[in-house]
């Protein structure tokens, strides 16, 4: 008889889940599956609503990546509106996104991840934590907490708000950029150089150490996808999809994203609220595909910028092919952070980033739209219909977390695999089968198929006939 393990809650994570791991008469692992377990369904609660409210209605979804949902959401309305926006319009909803993703990159590489990557997978638990990195690192620690200030002291700088602004409208944003605040945020870009280029030093050095972990954190084959801009270059706003395979063979380019039903469709389980999106020419589940960091970086020609460009090909040259260990996702949010920044050095330098013109009017001229952006965890989907009043009667939302979900699954079972043999789960096995959650940084809050009232995420581990042996 087959017996089931639970790890509830899963720790250092951005929401609410389980893992079940379940093994076989001779203690092996014979199945292990990641569970979310919250409901938000705001893809319902949005229909009857003005489309206009969209982009702010959604910031709700997540208090740490407010600013994806808005901006996906307002490029929807923009389709909806049938508009161009502004040209400056789109450099500011870039710069916005440069805060986001130096505070959510920041927050999980810094606060989640560096106490398992400095202190050890194995050691006490009862340090590997924030508090115990500032015991152990405090120089570390601080660079962490100034650096998620910069981000956020970025989205305030435009905004007005760090969380869940009202900035970023349909047809542009609402407000210029003043003087006084592309000045303050000039001034913090040499400290946040300082900072992520020393990071990527002590990381980069310390990678020998993980050799195990990189090893097992859903090393596999797998495809990948992302956008790019028009030469192929990392993109984070403006872009097309790109898919390609385990060996680096691009299966599909250019894809707009209007057209993302074509090549993505998506499933559910009665085991987990997050949706299952896969590569619908392969079907289901053999359409697995990543997005996110690292997968941004196999996908894309190079960053564009010349520091983020130095550091990609270091990236890239750590295969011979496409980099397929996630735990080498902390590696890519270390250089998106630096391209964030080199780009906001070069925007914040345009001649007409002062411009006053950030926003284009008027009234629906079509009843669908479609916006995506590359959110910190990877593609982010908004997809609405309105009617002749402009009212949402349908909505449709594949978030960032939920393109890796096939991913996460098949991560927990080969960490379990190599960790867990017996009935007992192991202070060590369960932080690494937590640990490979954590490489993909997920949202769970952003997964709009969940539902439970109870928190946190648990690992079980059950018999065949569903009897619990151990829960953590």
């Amino acid at each position: 008889m087959s017996e089931t393990i639970t790890i509830k809650p899963v720790t250092r994570v951005e929401g609410h889940g389980k893992i079940t791991i379940t093994i076989d008469n001779n203690g092996n692992v014979e199945d292990a599956k990641f569970h979310v377990t919250q409901f938000r369904g705001f893809e319902k609660l949005c229909e009857g609503r003005p489309f206009y409210e969209m982009p702010s209605l959604v910031e709700r979804i997540c208090g740490i990546c407010p600013i994806s949902h808005s901006i996906a959401s307002a490029k929807a309305c923009d389709a909806i509106l049938g508009v161009r926006i502004p040209h400056v319009a789109v450099k500011l909803r870039r710069l916005l996104n440069c805060g986001e993703f130096i505070q959510s990159h920041a927050l999980s590489f810094f606060h989640l991840s560096a106490p398992d990557l400095l202190m050890g997978f194995d050691s006490d638990p009862a340090r590997r934590n924030i508090f115990g990195l500032i015991e152990s690192h405090p120089s570390i620690a601080m660079d962490g907490v100034k650096l998620r200030k910069i981000g956020q002291e970025i989205i305030l700088s435009f905004a007005g708000k760090r969380i869940h602004p009202a900035w970023v409208v349909p047809g542009g944003v609402n407000q210029p950029l003043s003087e006084q605040s592309r000045q303050k945020i000039v001034d913090m870009i040499p400290e946040a150089y300082e900072i992520v280029e020393r990071t990527l030093s002590w990381f980069k050095s310390s990678i020998e150490k993980h050799r195990e972990e990189i090893r097992t954190f859903s090393n596999f084959p797998t495809m990948f996808m992302g956008l790019v801009d028009e030469h192929g270059n990392l993109e984070h706003l403006e872009g097309k999809l790109r898919f390609i395979d385990s060996k680096g063979a691009i299966l599909n380019d250019n894809i707009e994203p209007f057209r993302y039903h074509d090549f993505i469709g998506e499933s559910v389980e009665s085991w987990s609220y997050l949706k299952s999106p896969y590569y619908l020419p392969l079907g289901y589940p053999d359409g697995i595909y990543r997005a996110g960091p690292a997968a941004r970086l196999n996908v894309c020609n190079g960053c564009g910028t010349p520091k983020a460009d130095q550091e990609w090909a270091e990236f890239i040259s750590l295969e011979r092919g496409p980099v397929m260990s996630s735990f080498y996702n902390h590696y890519a949010r270390l250089i998106e952070i630096l391209y964030s920044i080199e780009l906001l050095e070069n925007l914040l330098n345009d001649s007409d980033i002062l411009d006053k013109h950030v926003r284009a009017f008027a009234q629906p001229n079509h009843f669908e739209g479609v916006g995506v952006v590359e959110a910190p965890r990877g593609t982010l989907i908004h997809h609405y219909k309105v009617d002749r009043e402009g009212l949402i009667t349908w909505a449709n939302m594949i978030v960032a977390t939920g393109n890796n979900n096939l991913a996460m699954n098949r991560g927990v079972l080969q960490v379990a695999r190599r960790f867990i043999n017996g009935t007992q789960i192991t202070e060590s096995a369960r932080n690494r089968i937590e640990g490979v959650i954590r490489a993909f940084d997920p949202c769970l809050s952003c997964s709009t198929h969940a539902i439970n009232g109870k928190s946190g995420l648990s690992i079980e581990l059950v018999t065949m006939d569903g009897n619990t042996l151990d829960e953590v």
